[in-house]
């Protein structure tokens, strides 16, 4: 059988035909992908013809097919499904996709010719719009950034770096999602997991039945966190998972401190090297924010209002547990636990809403409708297409017109085989110049149902679907000419924030009525715990501040000299102490959401210097929506204004440009602060 990689796919959407290829298609079609652009590229700087939009950025964008088809089917598939062969090839390929990228960014050959159409377009003899200028632009200063001004002796030190950097990240992603299986807690008397309902547990105990374990065996989350001990009567067992959760990487086999460490340093030596004072200067540079400073204001000024707040939720559930022992005494392992049980007397309970939130109808009646009735678009399952997984569903998304938008992959439950957390990815980008539409996926870790049983969410589970469906919208929506500039290819700090904002739909009470149902009666969820509900939404300390503390601990990696940092795995929990403790933001109750040991954002998933994204992005989400107040809420015309000026952008242009031709202003923190309870 042909390589069905070696050539676009035939099937709807360009699907990649996931049900023929194998991983060996996947070796060899890398191996082709890499000659191949290089040789078109190589093409591309050698053409003595004057440069045109045609001849340097439409060439540009049009090379490498094979290679961008590969790795966009590969990459989401290994992430979501892994097994060793896999693992295999991207331990192989991530130091020679490094080397690739410098030999592309190092060839001063196609500088040379982005910046002969620069200066043609400069002196008139080119017309460039506004897409065609802004990839230009955006291409140069990737060159000009990226070591083409270095010395030889310089640039071969930057591919040592890059090469290293791109071995350690697959080692690090690999050995973080390893000690995440090996951390379960195996329980064996199923008194202790009192608290838990009859599918929660029968959930366990199918977990444990995977590893060949009697009993049950509660699998330990990506987050600090784990959701299950706000559950837990059994407050031994709420700190044995706690301590399990909070040790990945510390010890062992899975140890991860050594290459993390390697990491900072060799990042802060090649930003060095590039003329910058650490790597996060590196990074900040070319995001919304700009600036070093800008980021360690805007985090600076949150932390002592969210330590207060805090402190104060922190009072009140000592004065709870207390109540129930007085020799006990406040753990972080008990307040997940306590803050359930305030909420119930205090606000709302979410936990009693699991039974009205079953998946199927969340994703239909909430998800998908909430995307109708603001874009006017619709959803239809095609079970004949294949995905990456058997588990992964495909849904054509549809123009009010039946016209043809795209597609969305939905794969929303948790296995061994994938990697912790949720994610959207672009497996075909939208493109007029290739006339590609999007395809995207939606990949989560939603607990799955235990046989016979429905699959019931949490609220927080709920959040995260409308939050990846966000990131789905943004490609989805994508109306843009050039394949690079599609979708979510936008800074950092800017590409949450469409996610974020689709969150707010998940609170809208018309469609919790809708959503909501009791997956035994089908009666909706009673109207007063939707009142309760919507009036209790706000934002807890302990989410800001573990939030908070990861945003400071990256900063404190990627800020640091290249001599201050640890030099080896053993300074890594008192290089982490004493950066919250500098930030005022040690506060022992509530540990940063991801310690550095498990921090696979910074350390594997390119957030390196840029974890602090979700807060800058909430600053234009939080805006957003006031803006979506103003103009009715959920609907149509306010809907088509947010596609058409912010969605179908894409990266085409400059982020904030983006932003302020939408709004009308720069985003107003104000709405943020409001939000967090801070605006005082």
């Amino acid at each position: 059988m042909s390589n069905p990689l070696l050539a676009p796919s035939t099937l709807p959407f360009a699907l990649p035909d996931y049900a023929t290829i194998t991983d060996a298609h996947v070796r060899e079609a890398l191996e082709v992908g890499l000659d191949e652009h290089l040789a078109e590229l190589e093409a591309l700087a050698a053409d003595e013809t004057s440069a045109t939009v045609e001849n340097v950025l439409h060439a540009w964008e049009r090379s490498g097919a094979t290679l961008d088809r590969t790795l966009s089917a590969f990459w989401v598939a290994r992430s979501a499904d892994t097994n060793p062969e896999r693992d295999a090839i991207m331990a192989e390929f991530s130091p020679r996709l490094a080397a690739h990228s410098d030999a592309i960014m190092l060839n001063r050959g196609l500088y040379d010719r982005l910046r002969a159409l620069a200066d043609r377009a400069a002196a008139g003899e080119v017309e460039l719009d506004e897409e065609d200028e802004f990839n230009l632009t955006e291409r140069l200063r990737d060159y000009e950034r990226g070591g083409i001004t270095l010395d030889d002796d310089d640039q071969q030190r930057l591919r040592e770096l890059n090469a290293e950097l791109a071995t350690l990240s697959t080692s690090v992603e690999q050995r973080i999602s390893d000690g995440r299986n090996a951390a379960g807690v195996h329980v064996t008397d199923e008194a202790r997991l009192d608290g838990l309902t009859a599918d929660e547990k029968a959930g366990l105990a199918a977990a444990a039945a995977d590893r060949g374990l009697d009993g049950w065996l509660v699998s330990i989350t990506n987050t600090t966190g784990q959701p299950i001990l706000a559950s837990l009567t059994d407050r031994g067992l709420r700190e044995e998972i706690f301590t399990a959760s909070i040790g990945r990487g510390l010890s062992g086999e899975f140890d991860t401190r050594d290459l993390l460490v390697r990491m900072a340093r060799l990042r802060a030596e090649r930003a060095t090297l590039l003329g910058y004072p650490h790597h996060a200067a590196y990074t900040h540079e070319v995001a919304c924010a700009g600036t070093t400073d800008a980021v360690n204001d805007i985090l600076g000024r949150l932390a002592p209002g969210v330590i207060k707040i805090a402190e104060r939720e922190a009072t009140a559930l000592r004065a709870r547990l207390e109540g129930e022992s007085s020799a006990a005494t406040l753990e972080p392992w008990d307040w997940q636990f306590l803050a359930v049980q305030e909420a119930a007397e205090s606000s709302f309970d979410t936990d009693r809403l699991k039974p009205y939130l079953e998946f199927e109808r969340v994703l239909t009646e909430g998800v998908f409708a909430a995307a109708t009735a603001l874009y006017g678009i619709t959803f239809v399952e095609r079970p004949e297409l294949v995905g990456y997984t058997d588990q992964a569903r495909v849904f054509e998304v549809r123009e009010e017109d039946g016209s043809q938008v795209g597609a969305v992959v939905i794969d929303p439950y948790t296995r061994p085989s994938k990697k912790g957390g949720a994610w959207m990815t672009s497996i075909v980008d939208q493109s007029t110049l290739l006339g590609t539409l999007p395809v995207v996926t939606n990949t989560c870790n939603v607990p799955p149902p235990a046989p016979g049983s429905p699959s019931l969410m949490s609220w927080d589970n709920v959040i995260t679907l409308f939050h990846e469906f966000g990131h789905d919208l943004h490609g989805l929506l994508s109306d843009v000419r050039y394949p690079s500039r599609a979708g979510t290819a936008v800074p950092r700090d800017f590409v949450e924030f469409p996610s974020q904002v689709n969150e707010i739909w998940a609170w809208e009470p018309s469609l919790i009525s809708k959503f909501a149902r009791h997956h035994e009666t089908g009666e909706p969820v009673p109207a007063d715990w939707v009142d309760a509900l919507v009036a209790s939404r706000e934002e807890s300390g302990y989410h800001t501040l573990e939030l908070l503390k990861a945003m400071i601990l990256d900063q404190a990696w990627h800020q640091t000299p290249l001599d201050a940092l640890p030099t080896d795995g053993s300074g890594v929990e008192a290089f982490e102490q004493a950066a919250l403790e500098k930030a005022g933001v040690a506060f022992p109750l509530v540990p940063p959401r991801y310690r550095s040991a498990y921090f696979q954002h910074i350390f594997a998933g390119g957030y390196s210097a840029g974890y602090y994204s979700y807060l800058w992005s909430e600053v234009m989400d939080a805006d957003t929506v006031a803006w979506f107040g103003e103009h009715g809420g959920m609907n149509r015309e306010a809907g088509e204004a947010f596609r058409r000026e912010l969605l179908g952008r894409g990266g085409s242009r400059e982020a904030l440009s983006t932003y302020r031709t939408f709004r009308g202003a720069d985003p107003d923190v104000r709405h943020l602060l409001s939000r967090l309870g801070l605006d005082g």
